[in-house]
């Protein structure tokens, strides 16, 4: 199973696609020009070890200034010491969740995705093969839990939905499982996965 999740994901990988962004469903948003992006990398790690492969994701802590509560990767922004955002979405993992250095065997990255908030994020597919004892971050991350893979890469599963934001209708992907409400660049993500394996 191992073999056949990784060829899988490797294949995906290798396709051909496009950038993303938190503006893909409001073709109306004029974004400035010259605008300047802060590179960062999130861990779309792949769990191996249950009885059908997983994504680990986490819940941010409600009382965080930025993105309060809401679900994301493990991930953040290209630290001056990191290598790459290869190296910035692993080290965030091991800093958010936990994550032993080396138990990701990554198998490579997706196209960037533009955020609101101003970064141009990497997701970076990692394969992690041995359980681990999670550990969340005090004071940033509030839950760490796990999607089944074949929920995020059923595309029926994904809905369009809207909510204000800065006085204008702005609408987005989710792809809610169970008591989480998975929305937003998280869903994107997840989303540009989906189509990729269904290619």
């Amino acid at each position: 199973m191992i073999d056949d999740v990784a060829t899988r994901l490797a294949d995906a990988l290798a396709r051909p696609g496009d950038a993303s962004s938190d503006f893909d469903l409001n073709p109306e948003t004029v974004l400035p020009a010259g605008r300047k992006l802060r590179p960062a990398g999130v861990l779309v790690g792949v769990t191996l070890y249950g009885s059908e492969p997983q994504v680990i994701l986490t819940k941010r802590s409600s009382a965080l200034k930025h993105h309060p509560g809401q679900i994301a990767f493990p991930g953040g922004k290209q630290d001056p010491g990191d290598a790459d955002v290869i190296a910035a979405a692993l080290r965030e993992a091991h800093e958010e969740i936990g994550l032993p250095h080396g138990a990701a065997r990554v198998l490579g990255t997706m196209p960037e995705h533009e955020t609101v908030t101003g970064f141009r994020v990497t997701p970076v597919i990692g394969l992690i093969a041995a359980r681990f004892d999670v550990v969340a971050e005090a004071g940033e991350v509030e839950e760490v839990f796990q999607v089944p893979l074949s929920h995020v890469l059923g595309l029926d599963n994904y809905t369009v939905q809207g909510r204000r934001w800065k006085g204008r209708m702005r609408y987005y992907y989710a792809v809610p499982f169970g008591p989480y409400y998975v929305w937003g660049a998280t869903a994107r993500m997840l989303r540009a996965l989906a189509l990729r394996m269904a290619q």
